[in-house]
């Protein structure tokens, strides 16, 4: 009997923000180092009617796309998966790093809650994921580089 072994992969949320891009590229340049495939996923409220999900979904992973070929230079040869999910970011990116070896995400640098690590997500990604968890910053947007 023939077992095919899972492929490695690194998962990273992507919302567009400076903070999912710098996640964005450190999860690309940890994917490529570990020879694992980098699953993008971008987490979508399920609050949205059921008729425009479908539409909304698509035009998501549309944007997906273009986010990921900005980043990524074509130079780089490695296997990407983009996915749209719908529920709460830090719950879904748990879970869709269930098997992964790394789960990067963004953080805005200051919450409304307080949070050092900013908003609601990061504190459940760290509760509930079961790989390692990377947290970024866009350091040039903090250093105040408009780029």
């Amino acid at each position: 009997m023939w077992v095919v072994p899972e492929q490695r992969s690194v998962v990273v949320g992507v919302d567009g923000s400076p903070n999912s891009m710098a996640a964005l590229r450190r999860a690309a340049r940890d994917a490529s180092d570990r020879h694992a495939r980098l699953d993008v996923v971008r987490v979508m409220d399920s609050g949205k009617g059921p008729a425009r999900r479908p539409f909304q979904a698509i035009k998501e992973w549309l944007r997906l796309r273009r986010l990921v070929a900005h980043v990524i230079p074509r130079s780089r040869h490695m296997t990407t998966r983009l996915r749209v999910l719908h529920g709460e970011p830090g719950m879904v990116l748990a879970e869709a790093a269930g098997r992964a070896e790394l789960l990067v995400v963004g953080a805005r640098s200051h919450s409304e809650h307080g949070n050092p690590l900013g908003g609601d997500t990061v504190p459940v990604v760290r509760e509930r994921a079961r790989c390692e968890v990377v947290i970024c910053a866009d350091q040039r947007a903090a250093a105040g580089d408009s780029r």
